[in-house]
């Protein structure tokens, strides 16, 4: 869990220059995402923790969800749901959960179109070419 602080003029350079700590990010988009946070001033923290979804008959979790960033000063969740559309599914399901038990949390979902139209307006694209 580490979350980004860089100096104002790091802040205010291109998102792809941008140095950041050693974090392991389940894809791309996320390391690309968390740099665009931090050109914009969020201090972020990357899947800090997992909420349950599903409970066994003795109470012991079986499913969760894990937002991919918390925005500690918004008290905001984020996930990118960056997926091909046929492959969303799934992860809307989970969001849906999650909104039912934890209605007072926070939690924006940043879908594929959305993701790639903040990617043109910064003039950016994934390194590998391919959606999360």
């Amino acid at each position: 869990m580490t979350s980004s602080t860089l100096s104002d003029d790091s802040r205010r350079r291109h998102p792809s220059v941008i140095p950041t700590s050693v974090q392991l990010f389940a894809h791309p988009s996320e390391k690309l995402f968390s740099q665009l946070l931090t050109l914009y001033g969020h201090e972020w923290i990357y899947e800090p923790m997992e909420f349950p979804l599903a409970w066994s008959d003795k109470g012991v979790p079986t499913r969760g969800f894990r937002p991919d960033f918390f925005l500690p000063a918004q008290r905001l969740f984020i996930e990118l749901t960056v997926l091909e559309q046929r492959l969303v599914t799934k992860k809307n399901q989970k969001v849906r959960r999650f909104r039912h038990l934890y209605p007072e949390i926070p939690l924006l979902v940043v879908y594929q179109r959305d993701y790639h139209d903040l990617l043109r307006h910064h003039d950016l694209r994934i390194a590998d070419g391919r959606a999360a």
